[in-house]
């Protein structure tokens, strides 16, 4: 299964992602275009009226006078308005560039392509960055020409609020644009390098904007107070104290929180998708949209349920081909812990044979004959497996069965009695185009692997095979087509005895001694001897 097509797609507070694949591309490229503008220029003018605020009334430095109040008032708004429309229509516009990909149907991103739709967040914060550079130069030379006293507190709370609005862009432009994020790295192995930026920067950016830039402002106003000519008063610095303090704890605690969903998130994700995995729906998959390492963390899972649906698959057709008896006992071994050879039981053989079709394949097509060949297989193997036996092999148009091995069964000569039963009522009814014959025996066998290291099979090997074949070929001429050695029937004992009657003796073809024969009650016309 691709990446990115899982039955469970999680956003990161729980509900469901619509990507990019479930949206229309018109749909996307607006909500692109919304997102971004909203973003980039909301950001940029809280961050301005912010600054200003700070610049204002926060920092221990003189109060504006006349021409510098007139100065602000008309350079703040209209540098604010200028640099929000060339920042949004630059940042919208190269956005949309780098993502013009994911806004056309069908189109599937390579390498590049991905490596700058996740670049984007950081171009947009470069982008930030170099505004409020031009701003803080422009502001700082405007201070510098008309109150040379507000210079430095100028330069400082600008070019700490150019770092701050960057970063909270960086991280609100990231969480925007993730449903394109899960698409660009939908193909990405857990071993390829992400390019996003890593758990410990981002760790450090919410350090940054949550403590790191408060402190800084507050040890500024500290420093502004103690150069010579600082005319600070204790109000001022109560108030400084008290909007940074202020700050920090709403700011801190809203990074803080952005910053743990942002981490956890992904954590979520994985638990969740591992919880439906333990429960058996191999079919999970989680949306990869993180490019930091807990991506990584992510795509490892996928790649781990997809190693596991494989493995499932492989089982699945080894338990088709040798049993999922033998298929689950060979898992559980190791490969160096297989060995040829096998364990003498006492099991139950079940050997059943189709009568005339050799005659009924010369007489129809082969679509006919497959057809009738797989409604018999399918009713031997049914039964075989509802009475907990293995079907051993397919010889031609013959089953081999047996009841006890791999798995020991305590009462296996009545679960093989009871498949010969049903097997036998429901193939005159499901496959009446041809005859069965089915012998049923006990005794002792070896049952294991048996070939060369490189190639073998588990199989079973001893007289109650060879019995069971011979006792397949004579019960084509009994009434009823089933025919068990005594041995069988007495073991069972009862109930399942009270279906059996006895059917005289004979010796089987390679045997000294004579072999006591049982047939189905009703189905033989006297105790004669075959």
């Amino acid at each position: 299964m691709p990446r990115g097509t899982a039955s469970r797609r999680r956003s990161p507070f729980g509900s469901r992602v619509l990507g990019p694949r479930d949206q229309a591309p018109r749909q996307l490229r607006i909500r692109i275009q919304v997102l971004l503008t909203v973003l980039l220029v909301g950001t940029n003018l809280i961050g301005a009226l912010v600054v200003f605020v700070v610049n204002t009334w926060a920092i221990p430095s003189p109060a504006p006078n006349r021409q510098m109040v007139i100065a602000l008032a008309i350079a703040i708004p209209t540098y604010v308005l200028v640099a929000a429309a060339i920042g949004a229509v630059w940042g919208t516009t190269s956005s949309l560039r780098a993502l013009r990909w994911a806004t056309q149907p069908g189109v599937d991103p390579d390498r590049t392509q991905r490596a700058r739709a996740l670049r984007v967040p950081l171009t947009l914060t470069v982008m930030q960055l170099v505004m409020w550079l031009v701003g803080t130069l422009l502001f700082t030379m405007l201070t510098t020409f008309l109150q040379p006293s507000r210079t430095l507190g100028t330069a400082l709370t600008v070019s700490i609020g150019g770092v701050v609005v960057a970063g909270v862009s960086y991280l609100f432009t990231e969480f925007s644009l993730r449903p394109i994020a899960a698409r660009a790295l939908s193909d990405v192995r857990v071993t390829e390098r992400m390019r996003g930026v890593g758990v410990g920067p981002r760790m450090a950016i919410f350090w940054t904007l949550g403590t790191g830039a408060p402190i800084v402002g507050l040890l500024i106003a500290a420093i502004l107070a103690l150069t010579p000519g600082g005319d600070a008063t204790l109000d001022q610095l109560a108030v400084v104290t008290i909007i940074v303090c202020g700050i920090v704890l709403l700011f801190g605690f809203l990074l803080t929180d952005l910053n743990a969903r942002a981490v956890v998130a992904p954590l979520l994700s994985v638990r969740d998708a591992m919880r439906s995995v333990e429960a058996g729906r191999l079919d999970t998959d989680v949306v990869v949209y993180d490019g930091t390492e807990l991506g990584q963390l992510q795509s490892g899972f996928n790649s781990m349920v997809q190693g596991l649906r494989e493995r499932e698959q492989i089982r699945d057709l080894f338990g088709r081909h040798v049993g999922q008896e033998v298929a689950a006992a060979a898992a559980a071994l190791g490969a160096g812990e297989i060995e040829l050879g096998g364990e003498t039981r006492v099991c139950t053989v079940l050997f059943v044979d189709l009568v005339g079709s050799t005659t009924y394949a010369t007489q129809h097509g082969p679509t006919e004959v497959v057809a009738v060949l797989n409604r018999f297989f399918g009713v031997v193997v049914d039964e075989v497996d509802r009475h907990h036996g293995l079907v051993n092999k397919f010889i031609g148009d013959a089953v081999l069965a047996v009841f006890g091995a791999p798995v020991e069964l305590a009462d296996h000569a009545t679960a093989a009695l009871s498949a010969a039963r049903a097997m036998a009522a429901r193939l005159a009814v499901e496959v009446p185009e041809v005859g069965a014959g089915i012998g049923v025996a006990t005794g002792q066998v070896v049952a294991g692997n048996v070939g060369h290291e490189q190639r073998f099979e588990y199989t079973v090997i001893g007289d109650a095979v060879n019995s069971a074949a011979r006792l397949t070929d004579l019960a084509k001429d009994v009434p009823g087509g089933v025919l068990a050695s005594w041995d069988s029937v007495d073991l069972a004992g009862e109930p399942e005895a009270g279906h059996w009657v006895e059917y005289g003796e004979t010796v089987l073809r390679g045997r000294s001694e004579a072999t006591r024969l049982a047939v189905l009650r009703g189905g033989s016309g006297g105790g004669s001897a075959l």
